[in-house]
């Protein structure tokens, strides 16, 4: 069936005909390849704009909420406006009795903190942890270990230390895990190690929670509460339910929305997936429109060529060309120059998104990371251009075959 395909007569008249007006042959191309090239780049540009995201926020539970006091903005049962409820330790057991959906439920704590290690001293953020917290943001530890249960029992001075503080007390040859430094003049041994992330609650040193409370005299207070919904609950809700019991817990009017403050990365996430998906949506959309008007021209330009060629059409009628050659040869101008334009736009939309994250990929303000398109998605995209180019291709191709012979002959 395939035969005709490896027919070198078949090629010399699809040459003949493709370049018999090549400015047009050119221009008939630029709608399909604009179609693919407009497809693969914005395709590309999501995938990469997601895949900063990820980079950003890949490391924590997604479905989690963080939540701290603040102030009040109403009076309740005898107390003013204005007043600043405290989260505490011992509520947190009544928060996991209240509110379902909880997975892990995490009090932190942190400070600023001035950190020495002989000649040298930095500032930094130091914070109070519990080893829950490796699960709810994983850390990249590049050594050592994270804090341990055992760390929290005993109340041990030890420090877990993100690479900007290696960075700036350390030699790069040097071993930190087993030295001690100075934090806030009381000495730490480093047990770790680890790779900052772009986006990180609690700073770039890390104790153990007993140790923080213990040392800067916090009781039974802490700063804030990072609270992760099991799958299937709605962290929103989650979000609700836990601000309810800590306004009850601490005699706070149930509509004042200002005594706790919130920071919800699961409905962030949710709205950025919602506006990938969207962005998806218009891609596809814009570049299978783009890609049809521009097939459409293929065949307009087709129907243009046979009415040309109607009397070599006539001739080869007349010397024994079947209907089915005829329009076989039509449809594989057709399917030829969409496949062209189609390969010519992938080409060239791969060069636009290597650009593209050279420009806008590398450094700590990055837009996008590793803006690219799966290889299934260029296949399904070529898929395409072959079946809109056989279609197509069947209006000429019929124009053709209902010419006949004796016609064709008078035609001048």
């Amino acid at each position: 069936m395939f035969k005709f395909l490896f027919d070198i007569d078949t090629w010399q008249e699809l040459k003949e005909s493709l370049t018999k007006n090549k400015l047009r042959t050119v221009i008939t191309m630029i709608g399909v390849w604009w179609g693919i090239l407009l497809l693969i780049g914005l395709l590309g540009s999501a995938k990469g704009i997601e895949n900063k995201f990820s980079v950003q926020f890949g490391d924590y539970a997604t479905n989690s909420v963080f939540i701290w006091g603040q102030s009040t903005s109403k009076a309740f049962k005898g107390y003013q406006k204005g007043r600043s409820p405290r989260l505490k330790f011992s509520q947190l057991e009544k928060i996991k009795n209240q509110v379902k959906g909880i997975k892990f439920l995490l009090p932190r704590n942190a400070r600023d903190a001035r950190v020495v290690r002989g000649v040298q001293y930095a500032y930094f953020t130091l914070s109070g942890d519990f080893p829950l917290l490796d699960k709810i943001q994983k850390k990249d530890l590049i050594a050592g270990r994270f804090i341990n249960q055992s760390d929290i029992d005993d109340s041990k001075k030890v420090v877990v230390i993100s690479d900007e503080v290696f960075k700036q007390l350390f030699d790069a040859d040097e071993n930190a895990i087993g030295d001690f430094i100075k934090i806030n003049d009381i000495n730490h041994k480093v047990v770790g190690v680890f790779e900052s992330g772009d986006f990180d609650f609690g700073g770039e040193l890390h104790i153990p929670f007993s140790t923080f409370q213990n040392v800067y005299n916090q009781g039974d207070n802490i700063g804030w509460i990072t609270v992760t919904g099991e799958k299937g609950f709605d962290i929103r809700q989650i979000e609700k339910d836990v601000k309810l019991v800590l306004k009850n817990l601490n005699y706070v009017h149930p509509e004042d929305n200002r005594a706790f403050g919130s920071f919800n990365l699961g409905e962030l996430f949710e709205r950025f997936e919602g506006f990938l998906m969207g962005m998806q949506f218009l891609t596809w959309f814009v570049g299978i429109a783009t890609l049809i008007a521009g097939v459409f021209a293929i065949g307009n330009i087709l129907l243009i060529t046979v009415k040309e060629r109607t009397k070599e059409i006539g001739i080869r009628r007349a010397i024994g060309a079947t209907p089915f050659e005829i329009k076989r040869q039509i449809v594989l101008e057709s399917i030829f120059l969409t496949l062209i334009a189609g390969i010519l736009g992938i080409i060239t939309g791969g060069w636009i998104l290597i650009a593209m994250d050279y420009a806008f990929g590398h450094g700590p303000d990055s837009v996008l990371i590793n803006a690219s398109v799966p290889i299934f998605i260029v296949f399904i995209s070529v898929i395409i251009l072959v079946v809109f180019g056989s279609l197509i291709g069947l209006i000429p191709a019929n124009r053709a075959t209902n010419i006949k012979p004796i016609d064709a002959l008078r035609e001048e």
